[in-house]
C-alpha cells in the first residue's frame, strides 16, 4: 500500500487539493494524473484516476493527482480550460521539484483532463498519455505534433463523447505518437478499467531506469 500525503498546490492565486502517493523505496519515475472535466462531476477521485492512482507507485512511481479549480476543496471557479492548463502546469512544476534531476516524469489525463495534459508542453515532462481524449480544449496543437516527446492516446472503442476514428484521423501527423484502442471500453471504461491500467502501466514503465523520454 503506498504511502499517501495530502498536500496543496498553488495556481494564479488558487490552492488546488492534491494527494501524493509515493512507492516504497525511491522513486524511480513521477506521474501526475488530471481527471475528467469538472462541470461534469469529474474530479481526482473519479474511477479511471483513482485506479491509475492506486496501481501505479507499485511500479516505483511518485504519482500526484489533483483537483482542479473548483471542484471540492480547491479554490477558484471553472475556466473553460484556461485556467485548468495552468492547474495541470503547476501540478507538473509541484511535482517535478520532488524528483531526483533526470528522473522522467509522465503527464496523464482521462477526457478532459487529457486535453488539459496535452496543453502543458513543459519541459519537465517526458511524456503524455492522453486517455480518451475529446481534443477540443487542447492549447497548442500544432506544437504538440510536432514535438518530438512520447504520446500514448489510449481510446475507447465504443467513445461517446469522441470516436477513436476521428481521434486517430486528427492525430494521423503527430510525431512520437502511439495509439491504443480499448476494445469494448466506453468512454467511462466501466468494466475494462484494469485493462486500461494494464495500458498506461507498461507505458509508464517502458520508461523506468532510461531517465530519458526516449527509451
Amino acid at each position: 500500500m503506498a504511502d499517501v500525503e495530502r498536500l496543496t498546490i498553488s495556481s494564479a492565486g488558487n490552492t488546488l487539493e492534491a494527494e501524493l502517493a509515493r512507492p516504497g523505496g525511491a522513486p524511480r519515475i513521477g506521474v501526475v494524473l488530471c481527471h475528467p472535466h469538472p462541470q461534469y462531476g469529474g474530479t481526482m477521485r473519479s474511477i479511471v484516476i483513482g485506479a491509475l492512482f492506486a496501481a501505479l507507485p507499485s511500479l516505483g512511481a511518485t504519482v500526484l493527482r489533483f483537483n482542479f479549480r473548483g471542484v471540492e476543496a480547491s479554490t477558484g471557479t471553472y475556466d473553460e480550460g484556461r485556467g485548468e492548463r495552468d492547474d495541470a502546469r503547476a501540478a507538473v512544476q509541484s511535482l517535478a521539484a520532488t524528483l531526483a534531476p533526470a528522473t522522467p516524469l509522465v503527464l496523464v489525463g482521462w477526457s478532459f483532463g487529457a486535453d488539459m495534459a496535452l496543453s502543458v508542453l513543459d519541459p519537465a515532462v517526458s511524456a503524455w498519455v492522453a486517455i480518451a481524449p475529446p481534443l477540443h480544449f487542447v492549447a497548442d496543437v500544432g506544437a504538440l505534433a510536432a514535438d518530438p516527446r512520447r504520446k500514448l492516446l489510449t481510446l475507447a472503442a465504443h467513445d461517446e463523447i469522441r470516436s477513436p476514428d476521428e481521434v486517430i484521423t486528427e492525430t494521423s501527423t503527430w510525431l512520437a505518437t502511439d495509439i491504443e484502442v480499448i476494445p469494448g471500453a466506453s468512454h467511462f471504461f466501466v468494466g475494462r478499467t484494469d485493462r486500461l491500467t494494464e495500458v498506461v502501466s507498461t507505458f509508464v514503465a517502458s520508461f523506468i531506469g532510461s531517465g530519458d523520454s526516449q527509451p
